[in-house]
């Protein structure tokens, strides 16, 4: 319940602030263009609303033919009630408030569409591009703050240990991934395990000696998409802080060894050690040891949970690891690379979704929430928001009427054929859109309960 509600808080903070940047791009774009804003809404607030608050308004300002201008003082700011995202009502523009009333008046200078269709372009992009530049600052934040830290993949001399999907299509726990179609797989890229999956094949050094090349078929990533990845660093069984009085301790063994077998199971890796250790539970075992480059052997009894009484070393003092650490300077270049990759990568992924299996994949809030850790943590809470900043930015810019693109398409036919489209078809665009959007919400939510129920 704990992990749950850790889960939940960082999705909602998450999703607030990045709604907040999104329409906060809208607005200031509109504001630059002297055009009305009338709300600004984080959350959506049908019947009522849970906080607002319009600024008192001074005398109007006038423009030099006497109009009046557009003030951040005619805007109602404010947080609703229903947890689906957020908006800004800009005066003029047909939108999810569907306000025909106003919509039938006269046009007002002021009104989004008495502007030029340029400008009208670009505050439908603000939203976009600020999620696109606010993932480029939270990623060059954690490159300043946190650095990067990667192990080679060459280094990793037990290799990886892979999921039930991935062994299925050839690979075995103990391979070492070294090319992905043709090309050498870089540790150092955030993205190498997407690299991985998404390549038609991949060579892996298996046994240390021998390079075997896995087909990697079309539908591989949505195969391990509930998985969260497919692989993970392979973990030698190095003992690192010992408890006082543990198995382990009272057999002699110390930190630094390396246990290579229990009995005659041998445990390269700790993914062999944990069932071996079980299967001798309560029972005295025989611990073979790698200290110093010399093989002894100790006798230990596990505890009846499989346990001998000590931590891990961690894979950072097990593996060589590579450390990068950047400067203010050199964080925004870093940012800017780690931004356009995830929305390379987030782009090519779509064509997936084009499929059954695709469809089936989608998932709603609950596999969102599922992105974070178990725990709060800083690092990871920013890395899921950077990428979530991308596929927003990503989502909102495909032309279906009741999101951004929706508008982008009308406005780039109205650039193009310097014709406004009729404002009856956008309405009704507006309704259809906004019916999918919502039946897709409930498909993707409904998938999500689906899974957790089976």
């Amino acid at each position: 319940m704990e992990s749950f509600l850790i889960k939940a808080a960082q999705l909602i903070v998450a999703l607030a602030f990045l709604v907040i940047i999104h329409e906060f791009g809208h607005y200031i774009f509109a504001r630059a263009f002297g055009i009305k804003v009338e709300k600004f809404y984080l959350f959506f607030n049908p019947w009522f609303s849970l906080v607002k608050w319009r600024p008192r308004k001074k005398q109007a300002r006038l423009d030099k033919n006497g109009n009046e201008k557009a003030s951040w003082r005619d805007t109602e700011y404010g947080i609703g009630w229903l947890p689906l995202g957020g908006y800004v009502k800009i005066a003029g523009m047909i939108d999810e408030s569907m306000d025909k009333e106003q919509m039938a008046q006269p046009e007002k200078p002021w009104e989004f569409r008495s502007k030029p269709a340029y400008q009208r372009l670009l505050v439908m992009l603000g939203g976009v591009m600020f999620n696109f530049i606010l993932a480029i600052i939270i990623y060059a934040g954690i490159a300043w703050h946190w650095g990067s830290a990667y192990i080679p993949l060459q280094d990793a001399y037990e290799g990886m240990d892979y999921v039930e999907e991935a062994q299925a299509i050839g690979f075995r726990n103990g391979d070492i991934p070294l090319k992905a179609d043709g090309k050498d797989i870089d540790s150092s890229k955030g993205d190498f395990a997407y690299v991985i999956a998404s390549a038609h094949s991949v060579e892996v050094l298996r046994n240390h000696t021998d390079t075997v090349s896995i087909a990697i078929p079309d539908n591989f990533i949505l195969a391990i998409n509930e998985r969260g990845g497919f692989m993970s660093f392979r973990v030698p069984a190095f003992v690192g802080r010992l408890q006082g009085g543990g198995p382990a301790a009272e057999a002699g063994i110390m930190e630094g060894d390396r246990i290579i077998a229990v009995d005659s199971t041998e445990t390269p890796a700790f993914t062999e050690l944990v069932p071996a250790l079980l299967a001798k539970a309560g029972q005295s075992a025989v611990i073979t040891l790698d200290r110093d480059g010399k093989r002894l052997e100790v006798t230990a009894t596990p505890t009846e949970g499989g346990k001998l009484g000590f931590q891990l070393k961690p894979i950072t003092e097990v593996y060589p690891t590579v450390r990068q650490h950047f400067g203010l300077l050199q964080s925004f270049p870093k940012g800017w690379e780690n931004g356009t990759g995830t929305m390379a990568n987030y782009v090519s992924s779509m064509k997936y979704v084009f499929t059954s299996e695709g469809a089936q994949s989608l998932g709603g809030f609950g596999a969102i929430g599922n992105l974070f850790p178990d725990k709060w943590d800083w690092y990871g809470f920013w890395q899921i928001t950077a990428f979530l900043s991308v596929a927003l930015a990503f989502m909102n810019i495909i032309p279906i009427p009741g999101l951004d693109g929706g508008h982008v398409m009308f406005l780039l036919y109205e650039i193009i054929t310097r014709r406004k489209p009729n404002e009856k078809v956008m309405e009704y665009a507006q309704y259809a859109g906004m019916i999918f959007l919502l039946l897709l919400l409930v498909y993707a939510n409904g998938n999500d309960i689906f899974r957790a129920l089976k």
